[in-house]
């Protein structure tokens, strides 16, 4: 039987009111934001978090380490107990076997997120932003370092009003064994202190950690060598795994030597070359 004619009008009546809502609430809907992952926060987390005797989280780098840990856990590389915003050492593992199926080898899969394998691993899942990089190497003292190595050298010169000599420089895999391998990547340098007194020696130290560098005065009764200064840049990409581990233990109060002893250095606020550079 046909409807009324009033009955067929009011129903078009009402698709004519809630149809244009419909609309309004479809073209209103906009897309999640995505998830944002700093990447100076990251990859100090990585450094510090795996030489932590606890699950302290890193300040600043949670929501960043949860976005990455999310992307390896999507891609079958970590399981979804260890998604918790904490950099630890099966994450770090993790992240290194997803350098690999990249095809990356030695330093460029060393576990620490460099910005073209953390932007790949965030394809439409996060955004990257305060990306850093080692730069090229370059040739300081007879010695190869980084560029960003040198700017932070070149600064600490200035800061000190004299020039540093170095010892031995970076990226010398099975050089001085007393090295421990922690000079098989970039970022790291020992420095001369021939003719220096005890108190210029710490100058010097104080001056490098100003700039960036976890840095530590070194005597013959800790080790098999000369006296001399150990300076890591902390969150340079290129780091080994030893210097690494030496920059957590510097954020934790040690001395990076095996003996895990109590920093034995100028104290002062701890900073990253990037973060020295924003304060200028």
């Amino acid at each position: 039987m046909r409807r009324p004619w009033y009955a067929v009008g009011l129903a078009a009546l009402c698709l004519a009111v809630v149809a244009p809502a419909q609309a309004s609430a479809t073209s209103d809907a906009t897309p999640a934001a995505r998830p944002v992952v700093d990447m100076e926060a990251t990859v100090l987390a990585a450094q510090i978090d795996p030489r932590r005797p606890d699950n302290t989280l890193t300040p600043g780098a949670k929501s960043s380490v949860l976005a990455v840990e999310q992307a390896l856990q999507a891609k079958n590389l970590l399981d979804a107990q260890w998604v918790d915003g904490y950099f630890g050492t099966l994450t770090v593992s993790a992240y290194a076997a997803y350098q690999r199926s990249l095809g990356y080898t030695g330093l460029a899969a060393n576990g620490l997120p460099g910005t073209t394998s953390l932007t790949k691993l965030g394809l439409n899942r996060y955004t990257v932003t305060n990306t850093i990089g080692p730069g090229a190497k370059v040739q300081r003292d007879g010695f190869v370092v980084n560029a960003r190595t040198q700017a932070m050298l070149t600064e600490t010169q200035r800061l000190l009003g004299q020039t540093l000599v170095l010892d031995q420089g970076s990226y010398n895999p099975g050089g001085d064994p007393t090295s421990a391998g922690t000079h098989d990547g970039g970022g790291v340098v020992d420095i001369s202190v021939t003719g220096m007194t005890a108190a210029k020696r710490t100058a010097v130290a104080k001056a490098l950690r100003q700039v960036g560098f976890a840095a530590w005065v070194r005597d013959p009764s800790q080790g098999d060598w000369p006296w001399h200064i150990h300076a890591v840049a902390i969150n340079d990409t290129d780091l080994s795994t030893q210097a690494q581990n030496q920059v957590g233990d510097y954020y934790l109060g040690l001395n990076g030597l095996a003996n895990h002893g109590r920093d034995d250095g100028p104290r002062i606020p701890i900073k990253t070359w990037e973060q020295y550079q924003r304060e200028q």
